[in-house]
Formats: structure tokens, C-alpha cells, sequence
């Protein structure tokens, strides 16, 4: 049935793979375009190592070649990674692009190569050998998507900020999904090379990147199966100008333009999105499943937790921080209040390890002050942001999947293998994830994108995120900035029952009467320094306090919720 199709069905696969290779860097956010380079490495560099004759007189040679190739292209991409992974956006693309065209000039001069003639080889590669990669493939991602791993990745795209402080590992992300870009497009190289049976420098050029992106787009990063629909989406195109008659050479970059325009304007997310909407949201975990239980014990109350002596952080001739002396116990909820521009947001983004300190020293938690935030994340810090920061494109139940990270173990490899504690850990972080949802209310809002969510249930979703990783120090940011009073109340209650289930929270608000009903000790800053500290009322009355912050003597505070 599909005889005389067989190049065609081929070509298919190939560009699925290849569009795989970009598949898994636009998964993490990545714009690398270094592929070329990667595939032309593995695919010269495996013609040193396929036998010219069938493997146990059966056994297609390129079964050596595969293996040799990933490998190639892995360490390629790993030692290219170590200097432009600090790059992002345009510049990552331009940085990998250079990479690709050295690699073809010197493989153009090189002896061993041929130079500008190219490599002659067997055609070992048929279709249903390069459809068995292509699947092979296919089962990796899918089994990545639900993972601890897979989430680990889409956070990473949507906010990098955020994945480090829900406790994910951004730059070991990042290289992770480059190393496994170059391996992929190793695995093309040689694929390429063993089926049209000639490989020239030529072959491997910017053009070949291109196309591979589209594809990438085209079919999208959403779903495992995006590469194969845009493969065959774009393979297919020219067939149908040739049945159709129209085969004049400036049609088929015409309709491929256009595709690829109204793809990025109607469906960002790629063809691919046509069927993630069909997903069904995971089922909540039966009442007999409980996932706290299985969690580390908090540390017992009044026990030292955090301690920062002279923090100070300066901007240029700017002082945000001077001569901080801080100490937070288990268990309290420590209030921080100031005028805008006090610091205070500078202060929690150093206890959180988002901004080094320009001077002092501290731990928090164990963790040295300047540490890297994931680090921070990982023994027990979490947050939220003045300025909420969701993962807009993951429903309401896989961002507070993605809190769970830190108290989570990777599941991927498991998964591959269908063994079933990966089911249990996966479970465990989804019955973890539904007891926070209900904790602030969310849960019936559960399947949504927080884009549908009011700014107040935004917040509440922020705050659910950062209660999954099971916190020992909890920071807020103006939890209750575009909250009404019954809100805000709400969010009060909540606050002082985290401190009864021996949370401690550390928390800036403007919203003084909900810091004076919610803390137990209450720090005032004013231009970066400590100018009051202890129980929440008698710091309000403080004159200093109601001179730089409050407003005048003869201002109430109760009176003052808003300031």
C-alpha cells in the first residue's frame, strides 16, 4: 500500500526528528539554533565507525552509528553550552548560529572530511527503520510531560525567576535540555547521512536550521507528538502543489510563510494545541490519601531558623539595605513594614537568594547568604512575588505542581520503565498539590488557566504554589495587594493557621490592619534600615514609626489600613 511513498514517508520521519532536536530546547524556553552544527559532527565523525556490512548479517550498521552519534552531538552541545548558556532570547540564537557555521568551514578545509566533495556512503536507512526512531523518541517526551522533570522544563520557559524559587535548578535545567537538543540532532545527522548516502558541508547549512525550527513551531512544544504533526504537515504541502499543479518555485516558501504567520498569530502554542485542550486534568486523589503525612516534621517552635548580621545591598551610589540585623524564629509570623522605597522587597530577595548582598553575612536555613535561589528552595524556603509571578500557559493545578519540586523525587527515568513507585511519587505530588488548592479555595478552579482567575485568586494561586513545597519559611509579598477588606481577612486567618501548623512566615504588607491582626513581631524599615522591632502594637506606636511611615502623631494606626 504505501509502496513509491517510501522516500516520502522517510523524509517525514527525518524532519521529525530533526524538529524533535528543537523540540525539547523551545520545551525549556530556548531559542538554539546550533543544531546544524551538531548533526554535521555526529553525521561525518559516525562514518568512521559504521561497518560497511549488515551487523550479524541482519542487523542494520547503523545501529553503531546511532549511539556514537547522540553522543557527539551531546558533547558538542555540553562543551558549546558552558559559555552561551549564560546568553538568553536573540542573543542564545545568534551565539549558536556562530557555532553552526564554524563547524561547517572547518569542516569544509578539513582532510579527513573531504572537504567541499563530501563523504560517500551506504544507504542502510529504510522507512520503517527511521519511523522506529521517530517513535522511540515520541515515548521519551511523552513520558517527560507529566514528570517532575517535565514540569521542571515548563517552568523554566514560562518564568525563570519563579522555577528558581519554587526550588527548580535553572541552569542545570537549561543545560540539560541543550545537551539533549545536540543529541537528537546527532541522531539526524546520522540518519540523514545513511539514507541519502552522501554527506557534504553544504548539507548541513543555515537553511537546514530553518526548516527545522519552523517544523518545531509549526507542529509545537505543548504535546510530545507536536514535531510529527508539523513534519508532516510541511512535507506534505509541496505533494499537494505537485497534485494540484502548481509547481512554480516561489509557491512552496509562500504557503510555508504563511502557515507559519497565521500559526504564531492563531495557535502560539503550535498545531499542538489543538489537542492539548483535549487533555483531561488529573482526578483528585481519593479522602483515604494523605500526602503530608509523608512529610519532614517542621522544626519545633522558638527554634532559630534564619540569622543576617550588617546585611546591606547598595545600587551604585544607592543604599536599598543598610546594616540589617535580623533573626527569625520557627513558628512566628514576622510582619515588615516601610514606605515605599524602604527596601523591604530588596531585604526578602536576599533572604530568598534572588540578589546577593552587597555586604554582611547570615544563613538562612543552613544556607549561606548569595547562594543560588534553588538552593534557598531546597532547604525550605519559599515565596511569592510583589508582582505575581504564574506560569500563564500551565492550568491552576500544574503550577501548584510545580511547588511540589522540592519535596519530590524525579520520576522520569522510573516512568520510562513503568515501574510503579513512580506512579506512587507522582500521586503523592498531585494529592500534595489538591490539599493546597482546597487550603486557599482554588480547588474548584483547578483545570483553569490563571489568566481566568481574579487578581485576588491570582494571589491565592501564588500563595498555594509556594505552600506545596511544604515550607519551613514562607515570605509573601503583599499577599493582600487587590484584596478587599473580606479578603484580606480571609488571607489573615490563613496566615495565622500556617503559624499554627508551625509555618513561619515572613511577610511585607501595606495593609496595616491585617499585619496587626496576623503578626507576632513586626520589623518597621525606613531608607534600607531597622528603625523599630517587636510586638506588633507597640511598634505601631511608635513615634518614629508613625512619623516615616504612618503618616502624622495624630493618625490612629487602626484607622489606617491602606498606607
Amino acid at each position: 500500500m504505501l509502496a513509491g511513498y517510501d522516500t516520502l514517508i522517510t523524509t517525514i520521519a527525518l524532519f521529525a526528528i530533526l524538529a524533535y532536536s528543537f523540540h525539547v530546547v523551545l520545551m525549556a524556553g530556548q531559542l538554539s539554533l546550533g543544531q546544524a552544527g551538531f548533526a554535521s559532527l555526529a553525521a561525518y565523525v559516525s562514518t568512521l565507525v559504521v561497518p560497511t556490512e549488515p551487523i550479524a548479517g541482519s542487523l542494520s550498521p547503523v545501529l553503531v552509528g546511532l549511539p556514537v552519534g547522540a553522543l557527539v552531538g551531546a558533547a558538542a552541545a555540553f562543551v558549546v553550552g558552558l559559555p552561551v548558556l549564560r546568553l538568553r532570547g536573540v542573543f542564545l540564537a545568534i551565539a549558536t548560529i556562530a557555532f553552526g557555521e564554524m563547524v561547517r568551514v572547518v569542516i569544509n578545509n578539513a582532510e579527513w572530511t573531504n572537504g567541499a566533495l563530501g563523504v560517500r556512503v551506504e544507504k542502510w536507512v529504510t522507512f520503517d527503520f527511521a519511523w522506529i526512531i521517530v517513535a522511540v523518541l515520541a515515548y521519551l517526551f511523552w513520558r517527560l510531560g507529566p514528570s517532575r522533570s517535565g514540569r521542571a522544563f515548563a517552568a523554566v520557559r514560562e518564568d525563570e525567576l519563579a522555577a528558581g524559587a519554587m526550588g527548580v535548578d535553572v541552569v542545570r535545567t537549561r543545560m540539560a535540555s541543550f545537551v539533549a537538543s545536540g543529541a537528537i540532532a546527532g541522531v539526524y545527522g546520522v540518519m540523514f547521512a545513511y539514507f541519502f548516502g552522501r554527506i557534504t558541508p553544504a548539507t548541513f547549512d543555515f537553511a537546514l536550521t530553518v526548516d527545522g525550527l519552523i517544523t518545531a513551531v509549526l507542529g509545537g512544544y505543548l504535546v510530545f507528538f507536536g514535531p510529527v504533526l508539523g513534519a508532516g504537515f510541511l512535507t506534505l504541502v509541496p505533494e499537494i502543489q505537485k497534485a494540484l499543479g502548481l509547481e512554480a518555485g516561489w509557491i512552496h516558501p509562500l504557503v510555508t510563510g504563511t502557515l507559519l504567520l497565521a500559526v504564531v498569530l492563531f495557535l502560539p502554542g503550535g498545531l499542538s494545541t489543538l489537542f492539548s485542550r483535549l487533555r483531561r486534568a488529573p482526578a483528585r486523589p481519593g479522602p483515604d490519601y494523605a500526602p503530608l503525612d509523608s512529610l519532614d516534621p517542621l522544626p519545633d517552635p522558638g527554634t532559630p531558623i534564619a540569622s543576617v548580621t550588617g546585611l546591606a545591598k547598595s545600587y551604585g551610589a544607592v543604599d536599598a539595605v543598610r546594616g540589617v540585623d535580623l533573626e527569625i524564629r520557627s513558628g512566628e509570623v514576622l510582619g515588615v513594614i516601610g514606605p515605599n522605597g524602604a527596601g523591604k522587597t530588596t531585604l526578602v530577595n536576599m533572604i530568598s537568594g534572588l540578589e546577593p548582598p552587597t555586604a554582611g553575612e547570615g544563613q538562612i536555613l543552613g544556607v549561606p547568604l548569595g547562594s543560588r535561589p534553588h538552593r534557598f528552595a531546597q532547604a525550605g524556603v519559599s515565596r511569592t512575588f510583589q508582582h505575581s509571578k504564574l506560569f500563564e500557559r500551565l492550568t491552576v493545578l500544574d503550577n501548584v505542581l510545580v511547588g511540589t519540586h522540592v519535596v519530590s523525587r524525579s520520576t522520569y527515568l522510573r516512568r520510562l520503565l513503568w515501574l510503579p513507585s513512580a506512579r506512587r511519587d507522582e500521586r503523592r505530588a498531585l494529592a500534595l498539590a489538591w490539599a493546597q488548592l482546597e487550603r486557599v479555595g482554588l480547588a474548584d478552579r483547578a483545570g483553569l488557566r490563571p489568566g481566568a482567575l481574579s487578581y485576588g485568586d491570582r494571589r491565592r494561586l501564588e500563595i498555594a504554589r509556594a505552600l506545596a513545597a511544604h515550607p519551613t519559611l514562607l515570605i509573601l509579598d503583599e499577599p493582600a495587594a487587590g484584596m478587599n477588606h473580606v479578603e484580606a481577612a480571609e488571607l489573615a486567618t490563613l496566615i495565622r493557621g500556617l503559624a499554627d501548623d508551625g509555618v513561619t512566615v515572613l511577610f511585607i504588607e501595606h495593609n496595616v490592619k491585617m499585619v496587626l491582626e496576623a503578626c507576632t513581631r513586626l520589623v518597621v524599615l525606613d531608607f534600607g534600615e531597622v528603625i523599630a522591632e517587636g510586638e506588633p502594637r507597640e511598634v505601631a506606636s511608635d513615634p518614629r514609626v508613625i512619623e516615616a511611615y504612618l503618616g502624622t502623631e495624630a493618625e490612629a494606626p487602626e484607622e489606617s489600613e491602606h498606607v
